[in-house]
């Protein structure tokens, strides 16, 4: 509220004493407004500052909670890789030594799977995907039992389209599905110090294509914290392989790990491989995407052997 304004006492016409009392009265009166004045102007400039600041860091997709970055989209890494307790997970499922995880943890490696084959096998999502496509922001493609996003709900791609899918995909895009599963199966077998033979993949193995679009169904509701083994019993190791870049291709939509007290992210980039155990020691969620489209393939492993999937065949 701007301060009142009291008159000063009235003097008698032709008085010095009121002509020589204003000026110290309006400067008494006036200092207080310059201040406020000041300080408005100050707070105003301060919330706009403030303000752009948050936008600047929304359109660049951040997120709270992420205290710590472990794989930057810039980096080129060779391998990181960051053990950690296991939980008690395991110990509700069957295991099967020298598989089922007694060390775990999370890697990064950006040199198994190359940028351009990482392309290659984007172009087989975007044309499966192409067949239809989640009215969500979230479209599932899976070549192992043919499950496909279409509208609000999913189909069977080889029974639906029948014949047409071999003029979708090629021979050659599944000889390179199957070479890409198998250097992910030996990078997660060596980090980890098991045999890959004892390593089967397990369902669900499938591309995804986030954008953002808002949610239709609680399938296009992939942010939430999640653990895979609780959620998919069979999983005991988890990959994705990253198709597009964080900040070039989409913003948000990176992958966090989530800890007691502090959180850590994976910048997505083309080629980039993440892997990890399954357990609720590496509970997990997903950022929303606030722009453009973002591509990966999840590509899980199960060391009981009832739970393990073929690769799919071209027919």
């Amino acid at each position: 509220m701007a301060p009142q304004r009291r008159g000063a006492p009235k003097a008698p016409e032709g008085s010095g004493a009121a002509e020589r009392r204003r000026p110290s009265s309006t400067k008494s009166v006036r200092a207080p407004g310059e201040v406020q004045r000041k300080w408005l102007r100050t707070s105003v400039l301060g919330a706009c500052a403030v303000l752009a600041g948050l936008l600047l860091w929304s359109s660049m997709g951040g997120d709270d909670g992420v205290t710590e970055v472990l794989a930057h989209r810039g980096e080129i890494l060779p391998g990181r890789f960051i053990e950690v307790p296991c939980s008690e997970d395991y110990d509700s499922h069957r295991r099967f030594e020298g598989c089922s995880p007694r060390k775990c943890g999370r890697g990064i490696t950006d040199t198994v799977i190359t940028r351009d084959e990482a392309q290659r096998i984007r172009s087989i999502a975007e044309k499966g995907l192409s067949l239809g496509g989640s009215d969500g922001g979230a479209s599932i493609l899976d070549l192992h039992s043919g499950a496909l996003s279409v509208g609000k709900h999913f189909v069977n791609l080889y029974r639906y389209f029948g014949d047409k899918i071999q003029t979708v995909f090629s021979e050659e895009d599944f000889r390179l599905y199957r070479d890409v599963r198998q250097k992910v199966q030996l990078t997660i077998a060596q980090a980890f110090g098991i045999s890959a033979s004892s390593l089967y993949l397990t369902k669900p193995t499938f591309f995804s294509r986030i954008n953002s679009t808002e949610a239709r169904t609680a399938h296009d509701e992939y942010w939430h914290a999640h653990v895979d083994k609780v959620t998919y019993g069979s999983f005991d190791y988890t990959s994705l392989l990253y198709l597009s870049d964080y900040l070039d291709d989409f913003g948000g939509g990176r992958f966090v790990f989530m800890e007691e007290g502090a959180n850590r992210t994976v910048e997505p980039r083309a080629g980039r491989v993440s892997f990890f155990t399954s357990g609720s020691e590496n509970l997990h969620r997903v950022e929303k995407v606030q722009w453009g489209t973002r591509y990966a393939v999840t590509i899980a492993f199960t060391c009981n052997p009832d739970h393990g999937i073929a690769d799919p065949v071209f027919t």
